[in-house]
């Protein structure tokens, strides 16, 4: 700002004395007497004219004033990338400057002033547009909170979740177990679901769990986060390495946070994640309800509502639930293993490598994009869950003949039978071995008919012989056809090898 110009003002239009502008514009009354004085000895009217120039004026009255003329400026650029080396300093550089150009070299102060100067000149900042329901900058907190386990004393650190809607600043804050994959994923889909819509853009840091390689142009998405957008039908932007400014409202939105939210909770103590997030809930709705001063007293909610809730994109019909992706191989008994259980697939596809895709109840198998198989899922360590249409034909049928419908079957025979087979199951060590043993008996209706072998198996019960081989001998003697004698508590068996009752008269 040239202050002569209000001096010649002052003084030519308002007709203040000398003092009086002195005091006006806070300057010497001496300075304001030479100005004027110099002013008239260039003959120059007042008003100015238009089309004078100020840089001719200002050469004019204070000759002398600009002392660039005289002194050779060093190449800032080179001192700066030299200044970059640890070895050297700018009492070094500036010595080899003067000694380059003697008396029209700057002295040792004004170099470094200069150069100050010229670096903050460099450091230009472009100020970012955000649009309505466009970007979610996402985030965690450096700081931890830390969680008791009260049973053990052992303490664990939860880590803070924080993420900002570019237009509005309107801020969502969770606390998670940490920031593993699970914790990262479930924690973007319950922001979505407290903001009740979907922006066009997730803008997120650099962590492990949203890129597995950070790339200033094209980086590497996780899969997990990549299906997590697919599912939102938005579109992950992670900002780019070393530049925090790509995230700039999330990271104010960090620090706010810090000392908003985790400040307040500093002297508390925290048993569960649930209290710690109870507890940062009514936190984050007062920061959000609070008045802002630089946008005329408004919260962050009632930007929210004005700007960012139209514009965001609805929700999909059910939330996000975490998925875990693996690909196994198919064993030659048709089941595949994930976490230590064994789920089976169609038998045909034996030996092929498919995915799994597991969520918190369900195991769904995949092969060439098709979904194959579906189990519900089971945390039984080496057990097997098998669906009858995966086996092939011969096993099917093997699998078919369970206890219940062995026990049916003997049903209809006959009560004799069934109270055979079910003397067979008690008295074997193993469900096979009774299963077959009752398949065999069963087995015999086929040759000899159901009255034949439910007459022979309440033979069987009647001596307790309860053996598949006895009854099948009773049948094919046709022992079971024979009349006992009325006085005879067991039956009228004849016999080569038989004594009859006169051999001991």
């Amino acid at each position: 700002m040239r202050t002569y110009l209000d001096v010649f003002r002052l003084c030519f239009d308002d007709q203040l004395s000398h003092r009086q502008i002195a005091l006006a514009l806070g300057i010497g009354r001496s300075t304001v007497t030479d100005l004027i004085a110099r002013f008239n000895n260039l003959n120059i009217a007042w008003p100015l004219a238009p089309d004078i120039c100020l840089n001719t004026l200002d050469q004019a009255l204070l000759p002398g004033r600009d002392y660039q003329t005289k002194r050779v400026l060093p190449d800032w650029l080179r001192i700066d990338v030299e200044l970059k080396d640890p070895k050297l300093t700018k009492q070094l550089l500036w010595q080899e400057y003067q000694a380059e150009h003697g008396h029209a070299a700057l002295g040792y102060t004004q170099f470094c002033e200069h150069y100050r100067r010229w670096k903050g000149s460099q450091r230009r900042s472009m100020r970012q547009q955000h649009y309505a329901g466009e970007k979610l900058f996402i985030d965690f907190c450096g700081p931890t909170v830390p969680i008791v386990d009260p049973r053990t004393g052992e303490i664990r650190k939860a880590a803070i979740f924080v993420a900002t809607l570019g237009a509005s600043n309107y801020t969502y804050i969770e606390a998670c177990a940490g920031q593993d994959q699970q914790s990262w994923l479930m924690a973007n889909s319950r922001c979505l679901s407290f903001l009740g819509g979907v922006p066009t853009l997730l803008v997120p840091d650099n962590l492990k769990a949203a890129v597995v390689k950070a790339d200033k142009f094209e980086p590497t998405i996780n899969s997990d986060y990549q299906a997590l957008a697919r599912h939102y039908r938005c579109t992950v932007m992670p900002a780019r390495p070393y530049k925090p400014k790509d995230k700039s409202k999330v990271e104010g939105a960090v620090l706010i946070v810090e000392r908003w939210v985790l400040a307040r909770l500093r002297h508390h103590t925290f048993y569960s994640l649930e209290a710690l997030n109870q507890a940062i809930r009514l936190l984050n709705h007062q920061l959000n309800e609070r008045p802002m001063k630089a946008y005329n007293g408004l919260s962050r909610k009632d930007l929210f509502q004005q700007i960012d809730q139209p514009a965001l994109k609805a929700l999909p019909a059910y939330p996000y639930e975490y998925t875990e992706y693996k690909v196994g191989k198919v064993g030659l008994d048709y089941h595949l293993q994930f976490d230590k259980h064994y789920y089976s697939v169609p038998h045909a596809l034996c030996g092929e490598r498919l995915e799994i895709q597991a969520t918190s109840h369900m195991i769904r198998v995949h092969h060439k994009g098709q979904c194959v198989a579906q189990h519900v899922r089971s945390s039984k360590a080496f057990a097997h869950t098998s669906e009858l249409s995966h086996l092939p034909p011969a096993h099917a049928a093997h699998q078919e003949w369970g206890p219940e419908r062995l026990r049916q079957w003997a049903e209809q025979i006959g009560p004799e039978t069934l109270g055979v087979v079910l003397a067979i199951e008690r008295r074997k060590a193993h469900p096979i071995l009774a299963q077959r043993a009752c398949l065999a008996l069963l087995g015999l209706q086929k040759s000899y008919g159901s009255k034949r072998l439910e007459c022979a198996c309440g033979m069987a019960l009647q001596q307790q012989a309860t053996f598949t081989g006895f009854i099948k001998n009773l049948l094919k003697n046709g022992l079971d056809q024979t009349q006992p004698d009325a006085e005879s508590s067991g039956p009228a068996l004849r016999h080569t090898n038989l004594r009859g009752p006169h051999h001991y008269q």
